[in-house]
């Protein structure tokens, strides 16, 4: 039997509402965990958001707000963008839950056991907006106001000089072991460009890393240091073995962590410095096992442009489901963007995207075929008669378009959108086929031709909703129902299980509506 997984999304940083960034890894996520759950795996999803940190608590005076008010306002609005957007997590966790200061206090001691902590005064350059500390040398000029020079942060955030007493971790330790486990385990980073960049980063020499705070009080304290609280990517980062229920070996954290199954984050690309240099030093130096792998997709670019709240270009998601479709959303983001790289979007070409994929391809095939098995055939699904070369070469195709798919989701690179390609490939296959053998004209010269043409489109459009199912759940679901199939007959296993002859079916309907063009893009 395949090993259980564990994949994750980054946890949200709630200092504001979500945008369509947050929102296409939670998508691509849950596309991910979907398959796996499809294909008959053991899956645990997580996802939540990270409340801690200074920037909260600056926020939250800002607006008059105790951190804590601030923090169960903002992590609401994530778990809702979760349920409008259709994602299947077993746990939205949150950093202000009592189980996560246990699981962070507990695997700061076992780094403090492993004699990895030391106290000690740090004075550098921090970001408050990635909450992350940064050397000179990383440090880029700008010119700020009345023709003054000031530092940037390599994202482009401002950086303050800090200086105060800090718990340090002894990162330089792991410089070794670091660059070990990136040559032997090529896989560990995906893509590729990814580990180079973190293989330079590493090679260049690690610091010291400083691991605790004394100017705010907003975080997980410190075992035995009450004036200090932990930094705030100790705390983030230790969240996806408090979904498993670290420190307790309960029934979650042997099968999913300990135990060897398969633990996958997914995470954009400007955290992967966090994911994969810190997080795995915190576990080796916790002498706790590592994740299998850690993937860094790209950003997602408003008309190719970065979101920024300056350039008033940040888009809500729910805005975006309520005017296209959770589904036409997700089979845009999941179909057009190339997992790992950055992606463009626009209201127009969500509508262009889905109208052609989902409406005129998959939708129309659809409503033309049940109509006619409703007309012709009493509302059942008729007998599928003698295959000719066309069936068979219909079917075979399908069952060629599922090992592809498999190819490319189990490869360890994560190529969604090739995936979802090759069923849209099938899909105009599948729609030739419909119109080359014209069963509307055979009716009046061959009915029992004509029946075997219906039969074997069906039969195509219930394995073509099968394998979509990852990714517009909701949609392929409602395409099932129109072929009367159970709910024990929508896994990846049931593609061998050919629709039944005689079997009644629902009067058809229409499941992907055309999309208008926006009148007003800023409605979307």
């Amino acid at each position: 039997m395949s090993k259980p997984i564990y994949i994750t999304t980054a946890i949200s940083y709630p200092n504001g509402p979500p945008h369509i960034g947050h929102a296409y890894e939670a998508i691509a996520t849950d596309a991910i965990a979907r398959f796996h759950r499809l294909s008959g795996r053991d899956v645990r999803f997580q996802t939540g958001t990270d409340e801690h940190g200074l920037k909260m608590a600056q926020t939250a005076e800002k607006r008059g707000l105790a951190p804590i008010e601030l923090a169960t306002e903002m992590s609401h609005n994530f778990s809702a963008m979760c349920d409008r957007l259709n994602i299947s997590h077993d746990r939205f966790i949150r950093t202000t839950d009592a189980d996560h200061h246990v699981a962070s206090q507990a695997i700061w001691q076992a780094m403090a056991d492993k004699g990895d902590l030391y106290l000690d005064k740090y004075e550098g350059w921090y970001s408050v907006r990635d909450e992350a500390y940064y050397d000179e040398s990383e440090l880029i000029e700008a010119e700020g106001e009345g023709g003054t020079t000031e530092k940037l942060s390599p994202q482009g955030t401002p950086v303050e000089w800090t200086v105060e007493e800090s718990w340090f971790f002894r990162l330089s330790r792991y410089q070794e072991p670091l660059l070990k486990l990136f040559a032997e385990n090529p896989a560990f980073l995906k893509p590729d460009s990814r580990r180079n960049e973190m293989i330079k980063f590493v090679e260049g020499g690690l610091n010291d890393l400083s691991m605790s705070r004394t100017s705010f009080d907003w975080g997980v304290k410190v075992p035995g240091s009450e004036n200090h609280v932990m930094y705030v990517w100790v705390d983030a980062l230790t969240n996806y073995l408090t979904g498993l229920g670290y420190p307790d070996e309960t029934d979650l954290y042997p099968k999913y962590w300990s135990e060897g199954g398969d633990m996958i984050h997914i995470i954009g690309k400007d955290i992967v410095r966090f994911h994969t240099i810190y997080w795995p030093a915190f576990l080796m130096s916790a002498n706790l096992p590592l994740p299998k792998q850690i993937f860094g997709h790209g950003f997602l670019l408003n008309r190719g442009e970065k979101m920024s709240k300056s350039l008033g270009n940040v888009v809500d998601p729910i805005s975006l489901a309520d005017a296209f479709g959770v589904d036409q959303l997700r089979y845009f983001l999941l179909s057009d963007v190339v997992f790992g790289k950055d992606g463009t979007y626009s209201p127009e070409m969500i509508v262009t995207k889905t109208n052609a994929d989902l409406a005129n391809n998959f939708g129309n095939l659809a409503q033309r075929s049940l109509s006619m098995i409703a007309k012709n055939c009493d509302g059942k699904i008729p007998a599928a008669g003698a295959a000719t070369d066309a069936e068979t070469r219909l079917l075979a195709e399908l069952a060629t378009c599922f090992d592809q798919i498999c190819g490319f989701m189990t490869s360890g690179s994560f190529q969604i959108d090739a995936a979802i390609d090759v069923i849209r490939e099938r899909l105009s296959a599948t729609n030739q086929y419909f119109a080359d053998q014209a069963p509307w004209a055979l009716r009046k010269t061959d009915p029992d031709r004509a029946d075997s043409v219906l039969y074997h489109t069906a039969e195509a459009i219930r394995r073509l909703a099968i394998m979509l199912r990852w990714v517009i759940p909701e949609s392929s679901d409602k395409m099932l129902d129109l072929l009367a199939q159970g709910p024990d007959h929508r896994d990846f296993d049931a593609l061998d299980t050919p629709i039944g002859e005689g079997l009644a079916v629902p009067a058809p309907q229409a499941i992907f509506p055309r999309l208008d063009m926006p009148a007003d893009e800023g409605e979307a």
